[in-house]
């Protein structure tokens, strides 16, 4: 019987281990920046074409690659970060795993161009598939240049299944982001489709966090440092005041590497209890540098998670630090009602000394001198008040006593008729109350064969759903003028996102005034959006269209209206009066398609009498 295992060859190993490896254009960003940073660069530039599937370039000023290996870097195993598994335990590098290049070239175009500081010439690598097309000499600057083209070329099931551009491009953005603020005193710069989206200067990692998220970001943090012999802890938390309800701005990063913790994450949460409202998500920024041999990298293919020695440490320390550094800055309340502010000491007297107290001496003072007595009006004084021409505003007041004694002394004839009502009991209608609510949940309403039941958050969702679409659509939405104009302020990537749904936010009943680099100028909203809501809106609807949350939408508008209604309507334990139950009930009835919302779920239920009968019948 012949053998039937065998060897896969290389090119095939190659393709597989990209699927690991490669999940979408964001991955290669990310192998191509780290291995740019473990170069030793000191300027990094990322260039993208068509959200990274036409091109992905990433040029640095490195250490470059000798000939034999440029050539050795794309295969399999390959690295230049650990010799032993020993190794493994005390990585000062981000990648180590050598399989990223020969991942990338089994599945793209890949370009290489490097060159050393000593040498005269560099070496200019061409590999398509797997296959070395070309290797020649070039004149080049120091540094290395990667250039992938045409990802996924020969795999056309993993092409189609990418997401839409701007979905791709909001991983790419949040994988340059991880890179850029762990490595501060790198510069990087981004571009696509030709135009400049992020240029960040060497600086410290607070000058970097404001340079990315730009806006009023140096305002809203607030610092953290802590050394103990297990962490060395910096960064920033946010106010909480300026906590949102989307998860966007929470980095933890350990030995300069980005992570994901929800354990973590957790002792976060645990620091502003009492500080944010309900679901609202506080910012921070955190950077853990840890023993190398106390943590464990080699867990997940995206090396996101890291295994550490001690977590039940680390979450004291994490939880404590920020508990001091928020109270230490006046953000969390004092609960001490004898405590008086004045009393506080301010924390840069921590460095000054104590001074001495001054003598002050009055030289003027002679004890022995003689006190004159002060002049005393005596009690037979020529002064006597005036009887007879008195003053306007005494003349007031004349008569006054008895007037009060007369107005006393009065009394109502009849005080039954005083306290009687102005109309019979009987004369008024009482009305039928038609609408009941339960548990600020559900709505009940009687009908002819029962009763109906409606969710109420659902209901208004289906309502303001289909309010939205027709306004988009017939374009005859009203709008309320402000009387100041509000300045919101987001990302550069968000503010590109908000110029592309203007269209159909002006037709919802938005006005715009001006684009900024960093914030957008509102000068109308919809009447149905309050003021202190159009921020929480915007930002709703722009985490649901970069995360791709609402999938099952037909077009860009549906997705605005669906992620707006989620955003407005009312929520479960709100109070509702009856005339609000009896509006949203007779709304929703009115509704093209009043039984299901608008994610598919169902607004309503019916109970008949019968139903009824038959549960008492038990």
């Amino acid at each position: 019987m012949s053998s039937i295992i065998q060897l896969l060859p290389d090119h095939v190993a190659n393709q597989i281990a990209a699927g690991e490896v490669v999940q979408r254009p964001a991955s290669v960003v990310k192998e191509l920046l780290e291995n740019a940073v473990d170069a030793k660069a000191t300027d990094i530039k990322l260039i993208l074409k068509d959200a990274g599937k036409s091109l992905i370039q990433v040029i640095d000023n490195g250490v470059g690659m000798s000939v034999t290996d440029s050539r050795l870097c794309f295969e399999r195993h390959a690295t230049s970060k650990i010799r032993q598994a020993e190794d493994l335990f005390s990585l000062h590098t981000k990648g180590f795993r050598g399989e990223a290049l020969a991942s990338i070239a089994a599945i793209a175009h890949v370009e290489m161009k490097t060159k050393q500081d000593q040498e005269e010439l560099g070496i200019h690598i061409v590999v398509e598939g797997s296959k070395f097309v070309s290797q020649e000499p070039a004149v080049l600057p120091k540094g290395t240049s990667f250039a992938v083209k045409n990802l996924f070329f020969n795999i056309p099931a993993r092409r189609n299944f990418l997401k839409s551009e701007t979905v791709e491009q909001r991983h790419i953005v949040d994988e340059f982001q991880r890179v850029a603020m762990a490595h501060p005193n790198i510069h990087f710069t981004m571009y696509h489709n030709g135009s400049e989206m992020f240029n960040l200067p060497i600086s410290n990692y607070r000058q970097r966090i404001v340079n990315i998220f730009s806006g009023k970001t140096n305002e809203k943090l607030v610092p953290v440092s802590e050394e103990t012999e297990i962490v060395s802890l910096q960064g920033f938390v946010g106010k909480p005041e300026f906590a949102k309800k989307n998860r966007g701005e929470q980095f933890f990063f350990v030995n300069n590497r980005f992570i994901k913790s929800g354990y973590l994450h957790h002792a976060v949460m645990a620091a502003y209890e009492g500080l944010l409202k309900d679901g609202a998500q506080p910012s921070y920024f955190l950077y853990l540098d840890v023993p190398p041999h106390t943590i464990d990298i080699n867990i997940h293919p995206t090396k996101t998670e890291i295994k550490f020695d001690d977590e039940h440490s680390l979450y004291a320390i994490l939880r404590s630090s920020i508990k001091h550094s928020l109270g230490q800055f006046n953000v969390a309340p004092v609960l001490d009602f004898e405590r008086d502010p004045n009393l506080d000491t301010p924390y840069d007297y921590q460095g000054k000394n104590a001074e001495y107290p001054t003598i002050q001496v009055d030289s003027n003072f002679n004890p022995f001198a003689e006190t004159k007595p002060s002049k005393s009006f005596s009690s037979s004084s020529n002064y006597k008040k005036s009887e007879i021409a008195q003053p306007s505003w005494e003349s007031l007041y004349v008569g006054l006593k008895q007037n009060t004694q007369e107005i006393a002394e009065m009394t109502f004839e009849n005080e039954e008729a005083v306290t009687s009502s102005l109309f019979e009991e009987n004369d008024i209608e009482q009305e039928i109350k038609r609408t009941y609510q339960i548990h600020k949940k559900y709505i009940v309403s009687p009908i002819k064969s029962g009763m109906v039941i409606i969710n109420q958050k659902r209901a208004h969702e289906r309502v303001l759903y289909e309010e939205f679409l027709t306004n988009m659509t017939v374009q005859q939405a009203s709008s309320q003028r402000l009387l100041f104009p509000l300045e919101l302020f987001f990302s550069p990537n968000e503010i590109e996102l908000v110029r592309e749904l203007q269209l159909s936010l002006e037709n919802l009943g938005f006005i715009f005034d001006a684009f900024a680099e960093s914030s957008i100028v509102i000068s109308g909203l919809p009447i149905t959006i309050t003021e202190s809501k159009a921020s929480i809106v915007l930002d709703d609807l722009l985490t649901d269209l970069q995360n791709g949350i609402v999938t099952d939408s037909f077009s860009q508008n549906d997705t605005i209206a669906k992620s707006m209604a989620k955003s407005l309507a009312v929520r479960t334990g709100t109070y509702l009066t009856e005339k609000e139950q009896e509006n949203l009930v007779h709304n929703l009835f009115a509704c093209k398609e009043p039984n299901v919302s608008p994610f598919q779920k169902p607004t309503f239920i019916t109970m008949s009498v019968e139903d009824l009968d038959k549960k008492f019948s038990i």
